[in-house]
This record gives C-alpha cells, structure tokens and sequence, in this order.
C-alpha cells in the first residue's frame, strides 16, 4: 500500500473540532482509503472511510454512526443509537 501518515486537518461533525490524520492514500487496488483520530471527545476515535474503484464506498463517522454505499443504487445507514435505515434497491426503511 502506498500512503500518507502525517499531517493535521481542521474538521467538524458531532465528535468534535479538529482531527488529526492517521493514514491516507490509496492501496495496491485503487482504492482510496482515509483514516482520522478525531481525540477523546469524539464516540469513535478512529473514524475512517474508503472509496472503491467499483463505485462503493464506507465511512464510519467520529460520532458512531457508519454509512455504506454500494455504488449501485443502495446504501445502508446505521445510526449511533444502532437503528438501521436502508436506501434504494433494498430500502426496507428502519430494520
């Protein structure tokens, strides 16, 4: 994998202010993928996302909730309190 591991980003969202990057760059596949520490304050430290060649992509956000499109006319969003919704092609609304 080919990347980056330094560098500060200014930020916003639920978890807080600023970030700090972890990893980024894009892998021996193509794809993009983003790793962020967003500090004690945030649900989830570690917050990252991806975006795949085939149009997919992934973020699991500073405050909890995830989020996952599959690029092809669905996407899944689970929310902090863990509710799932579902969009598109397999859109069942609340599960």
């Amino acid at each position: 994998m080919s990347g980056n591991n330094s560098g500060k980003g200014s930020g916003s969202g639920s978890g807080g202010g600023g970030f700090e990057y972890k990893s980024h760059g894009v892998n021996n596949d193509g794809n993009h993928y983003c790793a962020r520490d967003y500090g004690a304050a945030a649900p989830n430290q570690n917050s990252y996302h991806y975006s795949n060649r085939d149009g997919s992509y992934y973020y699991s956000n500073p405050n909890g909730s995830t989020y996952y499109n599959d690029g092809q006319g669905s996407a899944r969003y689970t929310a902090p309190s863990g509710a799932r919704y579902y969009y598109g092609d397999s859109s069942n609304g609340q599960k």
